[in-house]
């Protein structure tokens, strides 16, 4: 135990003292935040530019009814089409050019000229103004009164309750997959990421013959499980200080934009007012709607959550790390993995697909629960369906199946690994794996 230990020691401190994992540790929250500091700074200072529309109307009822947006404004003239055409090909102008024919009504199509293509957002801008004007005449023309049609709204707001012992909860479908989108990510990624790190470290001391230095002081066994869990040491290291990091960053972030750059503040109102004036939307009824979603957010139990997935996390690395270092010593260089590799990643890659469509769509099905029970797809499986909700016996079940999934995977990959390390110069295959674990001794 106390060699374990020793070979936890020196993987965990020989790792997190590199430069490598201290400017990753502590770089990857800032450049999360700078990213979305820079969005948000392009988002204010890019905007659409305003655009004059110049419009040629043959069928006299669509320009008088052609209102001016944010970045819209329209023109209507009497110049011909072809003297329009000409003096933008001249360069005279840069605007649009809209011509709409005396048929517009039964063609439905009018044309569009420009010396550069303009955004999706102009063309759809144009396109709903033109389809909401025509449609306005259709039902006139029916005789329906278009204003009390456009007065008659309907927006149900569902508030998803979940009945349980404690009482009535809010539930919001959302919210949950959000989250699960989130964590079957962060899960995937993460398992490949440290798991890899161990392939990758035995491949590098078998090549350097290192490992028939080590492998005459201690046991195969002792020094893979210490390798496996030294790398996982450092992954939950890194993921709570990323945490962390990211929670105090982004909470400093708000703070500095919210409280201390008034000019930033006016530009957003400005930006949000006049965006209400142009589409007429309710500002009360959209703050409701801002709110709504906070205390969504404010409802989540990060706890329950951030502690299923620091165990998941902790399983699935234990298991696939197992996998991953058999891989590595059955191997001579990083290039003859990939005929392992395969086999191994298919169950989790099945899952995470699965988790876009099936999963959050029937967190509670039969192919949800054997995938949240099945060791070497329940890291994601089950983190997907948690945020739905998860009795606390299948939780129970799902964690102890993968305790013992991991056990007897590091059972098999020990007894490959032990004679894996010591083969050089052959190329392995399932074959001649299978015969290293009926090796005796």
């Amino acid at each position: 135990m106390n060699k374990i230990l020793l070979i936890i020691q020196r993987e965990y401190l020989s790792r997190v003292k590199k430069k490598s994992f201290l400017v990753t540790t502590f770089l990857v929250p800032f450049l999360f935040i700078a990213m979305y500091a820079l969005i948000f700074y392009v988002a204010l200072n890019n905007q659409e530019p305003i655009t004059t529309v110049y419009v040629v109307d043959q069928s006299g009822f669509i320009s008088d009814e052609l209102k001016d947006t944010e970045h819209l404004l329209f023109l209507q003239t009497n110049e011909s089409v072809e003297a329009l055409k000409t003096k933008m090909e001249r360069g005279e102008t840069s605007s649009l050019l809209l011509v709409i024919p005396k048929n517009v009504a039964t063609s439905q199509t009018v044309e569009l000229y420009d010396t550069e293509k303009k955004g999706i957002g102009t063309i759809n801008t144009l396109k709903t103004k033109l389809n909401d004007i025509l449609k306005a005449k259709a039902l006139t023309d029916a005789g329906i009164d278009v204003t009390l049609l456009n007065g008659i709204k309907a927006d149900v707001s569902i508030k998803s309750k979940e009945l349980t012992v404690d009482g009535e909860k809010d539930s919001n479908v959302g919210t949950a997959i959000g989250i699960s989108f989130g964590l079957s990510i962060l899960i995937y990624i993460s398992l490949f990421l440290y798991g890899n790190q161990v392939m990758r470290g035995i491949i590098e001391e078998k090549s350097n013959r290192i490992i028939e230095v080590i492998i005459s002081s201690v046991k195969p066994f002792q020094l893979m499980m210490g390798k496996i869990i030294g790398v996982g040491l450092v992954g939950v290291t890194q993921f709570v200080l990323w945490i962390i990091l990211s929670v105090s960053l982004m909470a400093a972030t708000s703070a500095v934009i919210a409280g201390s750059n008034p000019q930033m503040q006016s530009i957003a109102a400005y930006q949000e007012q006049s965006t209400a004036d142009a589409v007429g939307e309710n500002t009360e009824e959209r703050q409701s709607k801002i709110d709504s979603i906070v205390e969504q957010i404010k409802a989540i139990d990060y706890p329950y959550v951030l502690s299923c997935f620091l165990i998941y996390f902790i399983g699935g690395y234990l298991l696939y790390s197992a996998l991953f270092a058999m891989v590595g010593s059955a191997v001579d260089s990083e290039t003859e993995t990939q005929q392992f590799m395969l086999p191994i990643i298919m169950p989790l890659l099945f899952t995470y697909m699965l988790s876009f469509s099936v999963l959050i769509n029937n967190p509670h099905g039969s192919l949800a629960f054997w995938l949240s029970m099945v060791p070497f797809t329940s890291p994601i499986g089950m983190l997907v369906r948690i945020p739905f909700g998860v009795p606390l016996w299948q939780l129970l079940l799902s964690i102890f199946l993968l305790v013992v999934g991991f056990l007897l995977t590091t059972y098999v990959a020990a007894r490959v690994y032990r004679v894996g390390i010591l083969m050089y110069g052959k190329k392995a295959s399932y074959k001649e794996l299978f015969k290293w674990f009926k090796y005796k001794g």
